[in-house]
């Protein structure tokens, strides 16, 4: 089952974010305008948009979320083999997705202040190359 969803979550992901899915869905809410006047406004005419719309969102909510979970855990996957792959790295960072948002805020902030920058307050982006390059 696991597998089917992660291919089917996959598939939708991706589908809804072309711009076809958009045109459907744009033509989908400008017939469903135009045929306001012929139902006279009524609440079923407004429900039927209404409850479309939030079985959409609501079964959306679990496609996306599972499509963003395999790819950040991919991500972290590739980044704790770049870590342990180069030599200078530091191993003791593979798996600090695991901690919790207040351990790893410490640890940015410890890596900020390492980089010479105060907590929250990084320099530019030409700063941190020049005090990445002098590390080496």
């Amino acid at each position: 089952m696991e597998r089917v969803f992660a291919a089917l979550a996959t598939r939708i992901a991706s589908a809804s974010g072309q711009p076809v899915t958009f045109a459907l869905a744009l033509v989908t809410i400008l017939a469903w305008a135009v045929t306001g006047p012929i139902f006279g406004w009524s609440d079923t005419w407004q429900l039927i948009i209404n409850t479309g719309t939030s079985l959409v969102t609501f079964l959306m909510v679990f496609v996306i979320q599972n499509s963003q979970n395999r790819d950040a855990a991919a991500v972290q996957a590739k980044l704790d083999e770049i870590i342990r792959a180069l030599d200078q790295a530091r191993g003791e960072f593979i798996g600090i997705e695991h901690m919790t948002d207040r351990q790893i805020e410490a640890i940015r902030a410890a890596l900020e202040k390492e980089a010479g920058h105060e907590p929250g307050k990084l320099g530019t982006v030409d700063d941190s190359v020049e005090t990445l390059l002098e590390r080496r």
